[in-house]
């Protein structure tokens, strides 16, 4: 078992920068590929960001790339999202969640086996 706790969402003005933070409990992180899914309300979850289970190699959605950096800490067993340049539409729930630890990588929520509770991140214009 893997327990998951995000932290880090607030309100923030578009152009910011946040940092998430999720922490890793039960099991060391390293057995799982990570990643950050987010939910906007009314609309399906989303991948965002990907570690993989070896830790070296990320991966990013297209609307993301060039701004948000996923990066783990195995001494902390903690992952983390650095956003910047933050726009209205990365207004959601932000998610962190393992794979099944068969996977080394994945984009699909449907491998993600461990989900934490989420954090609101929310960006005004």
């Amino acid at each position: 078992q893997v327990q998951l706790v995000e932290s880090g969402g607030r309100l923030v003005q578009a152009g910011g920068s946040l940092r998430l933070s999720c922490a890793a409990s039960g099991r060391t992180f390293s057995n799982y590929a990570m990643a950050w899914f987010r939910q906007a309300p009314g609309k399906a979850r989303e991948f965002v960001a990907g570690i993989s289970k070896s830790g070296d190699s990320t991966y990013y959605a297209d609307s993301v790339k060039g701004r948000f950096t996923i990066s783990g800490d195995n001494a902390e067993n903690t992952v983390f999202l650095q956003m910047n340049s933050l726009k209205p539409e990365d207004t959601a729930v932000y998610s962190c969640a393992a794979a099944n630890r068969y996977l080394s990588s994945s984009y699909y929520s449907s491998d993600y086996i461990y989900w934490g509770q989420g954090t609101q991140v929310t960006v005004s214009s």
